[in-house]
């Protein structure tokens, strides 16, 4: 059974404004259709301009949602979606969303909100790229979400089918923070194929929307989801994306934000490269390791790694068993075996051992020892 939220530090007027939009969001969809339709800066009017701008000849429907608007009962449905709420006025809403030129009026998510506190706390890295990825972009989504939570990094993705999918398991298995920004409510595991992973997040790490509860995505929510991951983010990292894609836009975010932006390089023939190549075009960082990202976000010789690797001998057992196991063994099933472990054990410790140190990465699937330390 998964954890609910129990925090609510929503004040009435921002869960007024978020509901409002929740109402207009089918007309906002309707308005975003019709680029030349589009008013500049949408999602930060106020409730006024916004009715104006969006409603047309449902304005008073709109109005009359407002005058009965209950920001009560409201805080009763969030709390029967196992959600918690925040508002900007709130302490712990992230402070790297308020660089946003709109940022939400609430955040609805699962878990406490201490955990989202220290989820934003720490640095973080959005993981981003195709739903039709390539095995050779879902194998680097998975190993840098597995290396970059090693290392204490949150990994925050999107929840989508592809590169975000693998790149929260990766994460998952790298034993630290998971962040899933999602487009429709926070209480809705979409897509239904991800319901699983939705609710291994949700009870491991935090799910966080800027949708009221019970909210389907619409297409416009996605690219509104894609500028959250890039604000919570101090490093957007493409894997593989197409040109266009939703990908791509949310590298927009990022650097219109200031922050760093990397990427996967991918074949030159490839479809669903021909974004991330392009963004490496024009100026990207280029990584081909959580490695690469760790010290595009700390510096060369990182902070992570500032501190020799402890000697083999003061390892947990399955740490040690799993070290062991990569002199003689090639594969995670190999080591699985020699070691007496789980294959999601072994790759747990391989991401707690390569961040620490002991084993680099050769390749994509295989590993060496680094290190011979010992006590003596």
């Amino acid at each position: 059974m998964v954890r609910g939220g129990r925090g609510m530090s929503a004040c009435a007027t921002c869960l007024r404004r978020s509901h409002l939009i929740g109402h207009l969001a089918p007309r906002i969809a309707s308005l975003l259709d019709r680029p030349r339709r589009r008013p500049a800066g949408l999602m930060s009017l106020g409730e006024a301009e916004l009715i104006d701008a969006v409603a047309g000849p449902r304005a008073a429907e709109a109005w009359r949602f407002l005058e009965r608007f209950d920001a009560q009962a409201a805080r009763e449905r969030i709390e029967a979606g196992g959600l918690g709420a925040l508002c900007l006025h709130a302490r712990a809403y992230p402070v790297k969303l308020r660089d946003l030129a709109d940022p939400p009026a609430v955040l609805y998510l699962t878990g406490e909100e201490d955990r989202l506190a220290k989820l934003a706390a720490e640095p973080a890295v959005a993981i981003v790229g195709a739903r039709r990825a390539s095995p050779y972009g879902l194998e680097m989504a998975h190993a840098m979400g597995r290396g970059l939570s090693a290392a204490r990094v949150t990994v925050v993705s999107g929840l989508a089918l592809g590169v975000d999918a693998a790149a929260h398991r990766g994460a998952l298995e790298g034993g630290s923070s998971v962040l899933a920004v999602v487009a429709g409510g926070a209480d809705i595991p979409y897509p239904k194929r991800n319901r699983r992973l939705y609710a291994r997040i949700r009870e491991e790490g935090a799910v966080l929307s800027e949708s009221p509860p019970g909210q389907r995505p619409l297409r416009w929510s996605f690219p509104a989801r894609n500028r959250l991951m890039a604000g919570l983010a101090d490093l957007t990292l493409v894997v593989e994306a197409a040109s266009p894609s939703g990908s791509l836009i949310t590298a927009e975010f990022a650097q219109d934000l200031g922050r760093t932006l990397a990427a996967v390089p991918g074949r030159a023939t490839s479809r669903t490269a021909a974004g991330t190549n392009s963004l490496l075009r024009d100026g990207a960082a280029l990584v081909t390791g959580s490695e690469d990202v760790l010290e595009e976000l700390f510096g060369v010789g990182h902070a992570h790694s500032v501190e020799p690797p402890a000697p083999a001998e003061d390892l947990p057992p399955d740490l040690a068993s799993v070290l062991e196991a990569v002199e003689s063994e090639a594969t995670v099933d190999g080591m699985a075996q020699a070691s007496e472990l789980p294959v999601p054990a072994v790759r747990a410790a391989l991401a707690r051992l390569e961040a620490s140190g002991h084993i680099r990465r050769v390749g994509l699937a295989a590993y060496e020892r680094t290190t011979l330390v010992t006590s003596d």
